[in-house]
């Protein structure tokens, strides 16, 4: 059994003015207290063995990862399956632009939260798919240990329904709250 740390990124600009970031290339990194978050984080984790640090390779959770990094003294692997969900067209989009434009797109992922997913774009499931198979592989190789994940509100979520034996269709209601860290036992599966 492996012991995994979850953390999500620090606080984005977009966090904070409500538009959409799934894997958006152009997606903002961490705004100052996204950097306070994760510093007052990786402070909070001091004194706990942690064998390795695996991170999104996207910026928001690499910039996370790093203030971890520094502090335990652990380089960052970087592992892509760990991102957050590809919201296809509505990637950088405001809440309010979405809700305009593609009613029935959200009222179908409201029906299906696991298996809808935005125009272009990817399911929670699909998600599941790749972070599981990922977070096996990490597992697989720190048996007995301690890992820090730093990833997404999505991809974290599925680890954490995944873990905690929760239904999968309520993957929206265990989004971890920006750089709070949440700790799993994880059985490969």
């Amino acid at each position: 059994m492996t012991k995994l740390w979850l953390v999500r990124h620090g606080q984005t600009d977009w966090n904070l003015t409500g538009r959409w970031q799934g894997q958006a290339s152009d997606a903002p990194g961490l705004n100052e207290t996204g950097r306070k978050q994760a510093l007052d984080a990786s402070e909070q984790m001091e004194g706990i063995e942690i064998s390795a640090i695996y991170s999104s390779d996207l910026l928001r959770a690499k910039q996370t990862a790093e203030m971890f990094a520094v502090r335990l003294g652990l380089p960052v692997l970087l592992e892509p399956r760990l991102r957050e969900i590809n919201l296809g067209v509505w990637e950088g989009m405001p809440s309010e632009d979405i809700e305009a434009q593609y009613p029935q797109e959200l009222a179908d992922r409201a029906r299906r939260p696991f298996r809808a997913h935005a125009p272009d774009g990817e399911s929670p499931y699909e998600v599941a798919e790749r972070v599981i198979k990922a977070v096996n592989e990490i597992a697989d190789k720190h048996r007995d240990e301690s890992v820090l994940i730093v990833a997404h509100g999505i991809s974290l979520a599925v680890v954490i329904c995944q873990a905690e034996r929760f239904p999968v269709e309520d993957v929206y209601q265990h989004i971890p709250d920006n750089a709070k860290p949440y700790c799993v036992d994880w059985d490969v599966l």
